[in-house]
């Protein structure tokens, strides 16, 4: 697996969110610091969910930063992206990995240590755990765990756990502090005044 950048930006396609200018924005200050998951929403296409991802591939491939498809993993596969990451309600870990095959990077989300474990040894280069604070940014998930539930999986997995839900520049020390490799942003970037100043300011957190 190459090696994974410790700000994942997952892209906001709500109503009204530019996801390319983010992209863009955070790029520009990130280089390969930076993963960019490319998530649309359940009804958006196939086809929908490829141009997208074929534009922020393109937006991603000068700066040597890491591009995933999250949930479709044959639009990943579609476009070259570097791999995936699946959810709780996507392929199961072993089949996403039979999928992507053994150079893929995939990623699988997990908010408990038995589940964390199981998702490694089935082929996951690294955990998305959450919420780790309450969100809007995504409908009908779970109570947040709090850095504590990060903790939790930290300490049972030997990859590395990115922190997602809820995650701000003033949250990122204590999650840091949980064992948390770095941290996935969707609305901190989203919904900033300047997307570019925002990821310089993560970074700086999650590098210091």
């Amino acid at each position: 697996m190459p090696s994974l950048g410790r700000l994942h930006l997952v892209t906001d396609t709500r109503p009204g969110r530019d996801p390319l200018a983010v992209v863009r924005a955070a790029l520009a200050v990130a280089d390969s610091e930076l993963v960019v998951q490319v998530r649309v929403a359940d009804e958006a296409t196939d086809r929908e969910a490829y141009d997208l991802a074929a534009r922020v591939l393109g937006l991603c491939t000068p700066y040597r930063a890491t591009c995933l498809v999250n949930d479709r993993l044959h639009v990943a596969l579609a476009v070259g992206a570097a791999g995936g990451h699946v959810g709780a309600d996507d392929l199961p870990v072993p089949a996403a990995r039979r999928v992507l095959g053994p150079d893929g990077v995939l990623g699988a989300t997990a908010r408990e240590p038995v589940a964390a474990r199981a998702a490694v040894a089935a082929g996951a280069d690294y955990l998305g755990v959450g919420p780790c604070h309450r969100t809007t940014t995504k409908d009908g998930l779970p109570d947040p765990i709090g850095p504590a539930g990060v903790r939790a999986v930290a300490d049972a997995v030997d990859v590395p756990v990115i922190a997602i839900g809820g995650v701000t520049v003033a949250t990122v020390p204590a999650l840091r502090a949980a064992g948390a490799y770095g941290v996935a942003v969707v609305g901190a970037l989203s919904d900033a005044a300047d997307p570019g100043r925002t990821t310089a300011e993560f970074l700086r957190e999650l590098t210091c």
